[in-house]
């Protein structure tokens, strides 16, 4: 994932994965195991991401969601997306995100 990341050029600070935990989706600690780190509670906490179950469960564990939609995510042919039910924010791009979140 860091290589992806350094690749795109992110400006990322910390990069968190299932694997700095040891736990894997849906379990709590792979979205609780962040804020922990982050020392924040989890609603101030927001996880982005393109598939609906994530977002169900880090909204179960109190965090704050964005749904970033990725039409071209398995292969050329656009297909239809549509965010979880009850996201905070649902976008069409990480640009998109930051102007909602007014960065």
């Amino acid at each position: 994932q860091i290589d992806l990341v350094r690749h795109a050029q992110l400006p990322l600070d910390m990069l968190f994965s299932a694997e700095l935990f040891e736990h894997y989706k849906p379990d709590a600690q792979t979205y609780l195991g962040a804020c922990a780190l982050l020392d924040l509670a989890p609603a101030q906490v927001m996880l982005v991401a393109a598939h609906s179950d994530d977002l169900a469960a880090a909204k179960s564990f109190g965090l704050r969601t964005a749904f970033v939609a990725r039409p071209r995510e398995w292969g050329p042919h656009p297909r239809e997306v549509t965010a979880a039910a009850g996201v905070d924010l649902n976008v069409d791009s990480l640009e998109m995100l930051a102007q909602q979140l007014g960065a």
